[in-house]
């Protein structure tokens, strides 16, 4: 396929059928997840389920890649599904409304993915991802906090054991060490959080250029390891 001619200058055709045949799982479809979804399709992965019950608001327009003016409104697992069937038509993309929790995780056949990314909010959310992808033997990568950054170039790949700095990352490593639980591959950022003005408001503040450096950085390391490639 012309389309993926370039990607396979790089990682060869036995590659890019590999991403063609790679069904992959993205939970949260924000300013993380959208990037996400958007390289692996540009990469050519063939198959998706897009987990995430939120809709379009105006205040996702300054970060988000599914927000557009035209979006506002929409389901973003709706919007994220238009733009990959327009990048791709061959894909099959599976969209799920769900805010994804423990007490929704026994919807979810986690064995049939290739691939499992965590980009998601809450703590729990976010827990029980990585028990389910464990207890399926699926590979998984985490989004840590990316809200209130301003430093693209702060962030890192890192086994959650690894982590400092980032509170969430600091959380998400107690827990699973409760649940002795190892070999969690997480991006995370070393940059301290920029204090806001703002006092009692419930979301962070967000910007274009770090949480769209994180979800592409996660796509790269998707894509890496559905294919084996390996850094010389």
């Amino acid at each position: 396929m012309e389309q993926f001619s370039r990607t396979e200058l790089l990682i060869g055709k036995d590659g890019v059928e590999k991403l063609q045949k790679s069904h992959v799982a993205v939970f949260g479809i924000g300013g993380v997840g959208g990037y996400v979804v958007e390289a692996l399709a540009r990469s050519g992965v063939g198959k998706f389920d897009l987990i995430d019950s939120d809709t379009v608001c105006l205040s996702n327009l300054n970060r988000q890649i599914i927000a557009l003016h035209s979006t506002v409104g929409k389901y973003k697992v709706d919007a994220a599904k238009d733009r990959i069937l327009d990048i791709n038509p061959l894909a099959e993309v599976n969209t799920h409304k769900t805010f994804f929790l423990p007490k929704t995780s026994k919807n979810f056949d986690f064995s049939q993915y290739d691939y499992v990314v965590d980009a998601v909010d809450t703590v729990k959310a976010k827990i029980e991802l990585i028990v389910k992808a464990k207890e399926n033997n699926v590979p998984i990568i985490s989004s840590m906090g990316a809200g209130n950054k301003m430093n693209p170039e702060m962030f890192e790949i890192a086994d959650i054991s690894k982590t400092s700095v980032c509170p969430l990352a600091k959380v998400i490593r107690y827990e699973l060490k409760k649940r002795n639980i190892k070999n969690v591959k997480v991006v995370y950022s070393k940059e301290m959080p920029v204090k806001t003005n703002q006092t009692g408001e419930r979301f962070p503040a967000s910007n274009a250029f770090v949480p769209s450096v994180a979800g592409l950085i996660i796509a790269a390391e998707v894509v890496k390891d559905l294919i084996g490639y390996k850094i010389n």
